[in-house]
């Protein structure tokens, strides 16, 4: 399993990279982050909200996707992305 980070700014401030690896490196996030200051791998994927969560199989296809805060208002995004993942991974074998 890989996990890769693309970072679209919203502000200014969030397109500095020494601010995004500060900001990074203090959550002890140990995956690395692309930043898409142009927005192109936003615009591609067709994003809307921020933080969308994208997970891919082993085969490159798009299986599932979360738009927004993962546990916003009590969402339980969290569950549901851990419940895909273990599917994935059990395919994978």
């Amino acid at each position: 399993m890989k996990i890769i980070g693309v970072h679209t700014p919203e502000t200014k401030a969030e397109r500095d990279a020494g601010v995004v690896q500060s900001k990074t490196t203090e959550a002890k996030l140990t995956f690395p982050v692309a930043i898409d200051n142009d927005k192109k791998t936003w615009n591609a994927w067709g994003n809307n909200w921020w933080p969308t969560v994208y997970l891919i199989d082993r085969e490159g296809y798009m299986r599932y996707f979360w738009a927004g805060e993962l546990n916003w208002k009590g969402a339980g995004g969290q569950k549901v992305i851990t419940r895909h993942i273990r599917t994935l991974l059990r395919e994978g074998r």
